[in-house]
């Protein structure tokens, strides 16, 4: 895949599925009432949730040793547009090139610095170099691992 040579990542990264809503999260992760009260109040929005994959994930996306899976459900109408369109979840992940510390967030500059070695760039406007706030679900507990755009008053 294309993004491991422009990351430099090696197979242990974690990706995540961008969905279109509940009902396609089910498709690839175990919910529970209390885990879907949660994803349904918080979402779309900041958010990756990592939830027990079901056999539906690919093995080569899914964390192999613990068979979880980061999902999200976009707030950002452009790509809410393109998986309507598309008609199933995409693969995600920041763009944090080798040797920086921010995701990256112009269109211009992405272009720029690697328009040549990918098919398309969106230019849907600028995106902040913060990325979700992750919280595990997997548990009984929420576990919550990284803060970054999202609040985390809905999973205290």
């Amino acid at each position: 895949m294309q993004i491991f040579r422009l990351r430099q990542l090696d197979s242990r990264h974690n990706f995540t599925l961008m969905c279109r809503d509940l009902s396609e999260i089910a498709e690839y992760a175990y919910l529970d009432n209390q885990v879907f009260r949660m994803i349904k109040n918080s979402t779309p929005g900041h958010y990756t949730f990592i939830l027990r994959a079901t056999k539906e994930v690919p093995r080569r996306i899914m964390n192999k040793k613990r068979k979880k899976i980061g999902i999200r459900l976009p707030n950002n109408p452009i790509a809410r547009d393109l998986l309507a369109g598309i008609g199933e979840p995409l693969l995600s992940t920041s763009l944090i090139l080798p040797g920086e510390d921010f995701a990256q967030s112009s269109a211009d500059e992405i272009e720029s610095l690697i328009g040549q070695q990918v098919d398309l760039i969106i230019n849907g406007c600028y995106l902040s170099e913060k990325q979700t706030t992750v919280v595990d679900l997997t548990e009984s507990t929420p576990n919550i691992i990284g803060v970054e755009m999202g609040s985390t008053i809905p999973f205290e």
